[in-house]
């Protein structure tokens, strides 16, 4: 219906109504034997009434309400305005009175008529539900959905899905840790158990879908639901935001997936709004590599500190294209300029630094995918060594204040040619902070979820694909995090960075990548090795089976915030780094002879001495892995005893 023909049927009812309620409250007053007087003054206590108590609702909002799903708020709603009437409608009789006019209508009428008319609106409503409101019936198409958490966001979705005609589920029950929900009734459904019983209900009542109703819960806490959850077949979907429910907006579209995000059970990371805008704001920054996964969300992050221009370097011009769209849209403010480039010309970075002469440079140029760089090792000299060193270079020589580098996991102990180039610039950079002006930096984490070309979004396009999924060995870890947590503890290293320190992100605990893809499985709603095998296809060269985060050697100290360490910088000659360096360098880029693979991978480990081949075998990995474990294990124990004293 719409909205003018709501109005003009309200006003007909209600109309009807309050001349009604007005008869009746004459018929009750003189107990159904109403004087002449009284008879006469009625048409003006019927049309006093009737006007001010329209006028009241009208103004009120009270016809803008979606009476289908009225409850206690709109009945409050309808005592308010009729009161209000009421107020109105004696103040009005009181001012005709004392103007002398003749009509005299007894004050009682007034209260009986607020009484009578609130009756019969709360009623009309009430009636007016109940017709339009019926919910649906369960269906032979419905799918059983059980939700967890009884509180607002679940009765607000079971009642949604509940009066949603076009939605494939329907709520048959719900859980709650709350002792007091237990075995009652809340909207109409159940709540049949704890947490702890959703595998047998899930059993025993035929449940194809589970919806998590939690958006206030700690992400770790909706973590532990979520692994209950997947030890049954049904498919699982959350709501995700508190905001939802805050502001009312929970409805089917809001309902989504869980995803790997989910699993990792961590909480938002705190940041220092005031130290990043002191160093970020105002400022000319640089992002290289502007258009991969960290550096696209560098920039997203940093635009939002109104920097003076953001500089968005890269050298595929689609992805830095795909980049400044985005940032169009969402800050249509931002100057920034797009800058087409390789890290590996020095002469074109001179170019961009004596333009622009950006205060802080973000380097998140590299080529990064192991594998590849095994058989590729000058390119990836050139890329993250060279081109590290270009930029670097060039911070120094002019003048930038701080220099952060993304490093990896990869770059501790490394069995590859990336990780050790990766430590390299680590190395470029800490001998640069040795005699400059500008505070460099590395920051050192593992994987990100979601980046191109790591194992989320290749295990999902094979899900898509039916499969099989390929998994390297059952028995690999890798640490994880999301883009946008590693991009904001990123930003936040910068502000707290003194110069030289190689900060090291809390990764959490490591994942086996196994388990990742038996966890992405059964989140399509699919059953491993039943649905979508999964297949074991061997390590790839250069692969470990575990990450580190630091060496023995490094040690590592807090910092002010609770997810960020100091791995300390190991001590080596300048001088003869960079003599090696400068032979690497000659090397790789001799465009006139044939690059021998192995004599660059001889010049890595003479300059990495703790380059090594992977693991010959698996007791051998698990032996490295524990002894990884441990480092990171003591280390962190030793940031804990230090902040308690």
């Amino acid at each position: 219906m719409k909205y003018s023909q709501r109005i003009l049927f309200f006003l007909a009812a209600d109309s009807f109504i309050v001349l009604c309620s007005v008869l009746v409250s004459y018929l009750l007053r003189f107990e159904g034997s109403i004087p002449e007087p009284f008879w006469n003054s009625m048409p003006y206590a019927m049309a006093l009434i009737w006007i001010v108590t329209w006028s009241v609702f009208y103004f009120s909002n009270l016809y803008r309400r979606v009476w289908k799903y009225a409850s206690i708020g709109e009945l409050v709603l309808i005592i308010r305005t009729t009161t209000i009437a009421l107020g109105v409608n004696l103040v009005l009789y009181v001012a005709v009175r004392a103007l002398e006019v003749d009509v005299v209508i007894p004050l009682s009428i007034f209260l009986l008529s607020w009484m009578t008319t609130t009756i019969g609106i709360a009623a009309s409503r009430l009636i007016w539900r109940i017709v339009r409101g019926n919910q649906v019936k369960i269906q032979p198409h419905h799918k059983k959905a059980l939700i967890v958490g009884a509180g607002d966001a679940g009765t607000l979705v079971a009642k949604e899905l509940k009066h949603f005609p076009d939605t494939t589920l329907y709520p048959v029950a719900f859980i709650d840790d709350d002792p007091a929900k237990l075995y009652m009734e809340v909207g109409g459904l159940p709540v049949v158990g704890t947490r702890r019983d959703i595998p047998a209900i899930v059993k025993r009542l035929g449940i194809d879908t589970i919806i998590l109703a939690l958006p206030s819960a700690a992400k770790t806490d909706i973590a532990n639901v979520i692994k209950i959850c997947k030890k049954t077949s049904a498919h699982i979907k959350i709501l995700p935001r508190v905001s939802d429910v805050i502001h009312g907006n929970v409805s089917i579209s809001t309902i989504r997936d869980v995803n790997v995000e989910d699993l990792l059970g961590r909480d938002p990371v705190a940041v220092d709004l005031k130290g990043i805008a002191e160093y970020v704001t105002n400022k000319t920054i640089l992002v290289t590599g502007a258009g991969g996964s960290i550096g696209s969300e560098l920039c997203r992050q940093i635009s939002g500190f109104n920097p003076e221009k953001l500089l968005l370097l890269g050298h595929g011009e689609n992805s830095i294209y795909a980049i400044e769209n985005e940032l169009k849209r969402k800050f249509p403010n931002l100057a920034y300029e797009t800058i087409i480039a390789d890290v590996q010309d020095r002469q074109r970075i001179v170019e961009v630094f004596d333009k622009y002469r950006p205060a802080v440079v973000f380097h998140a140029a590299a080529h990064k995918h192991v594998p590849l760089m095994e058989r590729n090792p000058a390119e990836a000299i050139k890329n993250n060594v060279i081109g590290t060193k270009n930029v670097a270079q060039c911070a120094n020589l002019f003048g930038v204040e701080r220099f952060v580098l993304i490093s990896t996991d990869k770059a501790v102990n490394p069995t590859s040619v990336m990780g050790t180039t990766k430590r390299i610039a680590e190395m470029i950079i800490q001998s640069l902070n040795r005699r400059s002006m500008t505070k460099f930096v590395a920051v050192r984490f593992g994987n990100v979820l979601g980046s191109r070309g790591s194992v989320i979004p290749i295990f999902k396009q094979q899900i898509k694909e039916g499969g099989p999924v390929t998994v390297t060995h059952p028995e690999m870890v890798r640490y994880f995090m999301t883009i946008p947590e590693a991009v904001q503890l990123v930003i936040q290293a910068g502000a707290i960075a003194e110069g030289g320190e190689t900060f090291v992100l809390d990764m959490g605990e490591p994942v086996k990548i196994a388990k990742l893809a038996h966890d992405l499985i059964r989140l399509s709603g699919l059953e491993p090795d039943r649905d979508i095998k999964i297949e074991y296809i061997g390590m790839r060269p250069g692969e470990k089976l575990y990450e580190e985060l630091l060496t023995a050697e490094e040690g590592t100290a807090g910092t002010t915030h609770d997810r960020i360490f100091i791995g300390k910088p190991s001590t080596f000659s300048v001088r003869e780094f960079m003599a090696k360096l400068e032979k690497l360098e000659q090397a790789a880029s001799n465009n006139y002879m044939p690059v021998d693979p192995e004599q660059l991978k001889a010049m890595l480990k003479d300059i990495v001495p703790t380059y090594q081949l992977p693991a010959a075998n698996l007791e051998e990995a698990k032996n490295r892995q524990k002894a990884a474990e441990a480092v990171v294990k003591r280390l962190k124990l030793e940031v804990a005893l230090s902040a308690e004293k």
